[in-house]
């Protein structure tokens, strides 16, 4: 058997349709809103390269410190044989893991980049000649479909990418995960934590203005891919703590009343002066709720870890 496959399981107009249909119902809402899947076209990706490499942006950081000292705690408490990545990218980060798991047989990655994902493998694969590779052109906030591979198997969520979903979202995310776990699987998530105000929101208004253009990026790709007219210095980039639901949110606020045509929906859309529109949600947590909210979904948190700073967190935990 080849040590690459490749398995499409997204139909060729299925991110078109799902971009038409995301911008219907955030832009015809109040307030509105627009999923933070948006930002990440080419120049989107690159522009969260650049935010990673920030004095503000803590996150990726302290992931890697943690991935780096506890790389083979992980691979001794889990003793995968799969390894699959949901969200991989470039699977960068995923290499600290790859390293440490000597009995690995398979690494499975999932992302809807087709191209990103021949690219990770490709690398991977000319440094582990023995590794097979099976990636999946998937949405992972889907049912996914896993491809036979030998267990035990552990499935990655790195990056706080769990905080992009809301409340009600993360639920279904993780009984879907649960669903797809047999015994001795287990599901290693990355998660920021709850800290001081002003250390989360310079994460996410950097004073370079990164992270702006990034947040404006989703109305360049709308503009692009649906024909849309939004002017770029029509919004400013707002980042706000919610202590309440203890997250970030972005937002874009209009700086003058603004009508927006969109052809390819044949949508006009108002904006008044001031109106913001949400483009991400980042939750933080604290290890009771990360446990609370593993248990509803029938998992159990056995083992976690946090950077030296105590910024950000990896758990393991296991089918109950």
């Amino acid at each position: 058997m080849s040590p690459f496959q490749l398995t499409r399981t997204l139909p060729a107009d299925a991110t078109d349709a799902a971009l038409r249909a995301d911008v219907l119902s955030g832009l015809t809402r109040h307030p509105k809103t627009l999923p933070p899947k948006w930002f990440y076209d080419a120049r989107g990706s690159d522009l969260f390269e650049e935010i990673t490499r920030l004095a503000e942006y803590y996150p990726t950081r302290a992931e890697r410190e943690i991935l780096v000292a506890r790389a083979g705690d992980i691979a001794a408490a889990s003793g995968a044989r799969t390894l699959i990545e949901l969200g991989s990218g470039s699977s960068e980060k995923t290499r600290h893991l790859l390293d440490a798991l000597p009995a690995l047989h398979t690494y499975v990655p999932v992302d809807v980049s087709e191209s990103a994902l021949a690219g990770a493998a490709e690398a991977l694969l000319a440094e582990r000649p023995g590794l097979s590779v099976h990636a999946l052109v998937a949405d992972f906030t889907r049912a996914l479909e896993l491809p036979e591979s030998p267990g035990p198997r552990l499935v990655a969520f790195l990056g706080g990418t769990l905080g992009n979903l809301l409340p009600e979202e993360r639920a279904e995310f993780l009984r879907s995960v649960r669903a797809r776990l047999a015994p001795g699987d287990g599901l290693l998530l990355g998660t920021d934590l709850v800290k001081d105000e002003a250390t989360l929101v310079a994460a996410y208004d950097d004073a370079a203005g990164v992270t702006a253009a990034f947040n404006k990026n989703v109305l360049s790709v709308v503009n692009r891919e649906l024909g849309a007219d939004f002017p770029l210095d029509g919004f400013r980039h707002v980042a706000l703590w919610d202590p309440g639901h203890e997250w970030i949110e972005m937002r874009l606020r209009a700086r003058r009343a603004l009508t927006v045509k969109i052809r390819e929906l044949d949508l006009v859309v108002q904006f008044e002066e001031g109106e913001e529109l949400r483009t991400e949600i980042s939750a933080k947590f604290r290890e009771d709720r990360v446990r609370d909210e593993l248990a509803a979904a029938g998992l159990r948190l056995d083992q976690w870890w946090t950077d030296a700073a105590g910024r950000f967190a990896l758990s393991l935990a296991t089918a109950d």
